[in-house]
């Protein structure tokens, strides 16, 4: 049995039921589902005896009206957004890693949000390094190894120096 046709505005609810997501990420998701769905019609309409189906597909301009719905019903917001990021990353990485990550969907941290997150760096590396390492480098191999596993989860060098130069946060 075919699946009944999904109309645009459901499609964008049920992404939006399942997680924030970014004006940038739900039109990326939202114009790959309308490619997909124009090809399988299209491909139902070659074969021969196909029914048609029951809806066209939705047309990539329906989007950005789409979008400027869902702001105006607050169901898509960035200020959501960024909080759950933050949230959900703050834990595992450092402030460069979540900007760049926010960057990537088009999107920056307010102010406040930074000053939280650079004052928290330190004592999240801290507990990201000691979760990961057993203890201080005991080498300069060791060492490189270290800073390179919080560079790559994206803590300030300042603050991976920190870290393993066993100073506490407020030294400077």
């Amino acid at each position: 049995m075919a699946r009944a046709a999904q109309s645009l505005k459901a499609k964008a609810l049920g992404l939006i039921a399942q997680r924030e997501h970014s004006r940038v990420e739900l039109r990326r998701k939202l114009r790959i589902w309308i490619e997909r769905r124009q090809r399988a019609l299209a491909e139902a309409g070659a074969v021969p005896g196909a029914t048609e189906a029951s809806a066209a597909a939705p047309d990539v301009a329906e989007i950005e009206p789409l979008l400027d719905w869902l702001v105006q019903r607050d169901l898509l917001s960035v200020e959501r957004f960024v909080e759950t990021r933050i949230n959900v990353r703050a834990a595992r990485f450092g402030n460069l890693r979540i900007r760049q990550e926010l960057a990537q969907h088009g999107v920056e941290l307010d102010a406040e949000a930074a000053q939280a997150l650079k004052a928290s760096e330190f004592e999240r590396a801290r507990a990201v390094w000691a979760k990961r390492f057993d203890g201080p480098p005991i080498n300069a191999a060791a060492r490189a190894k270290q800073q390179r596993f919080l560079a790559a989860r994206g803590f300030s060098a300042d603050v991976v120096r920190r870290v393993l130069g066993g100073r506490s946060g407020d030294d400077d």
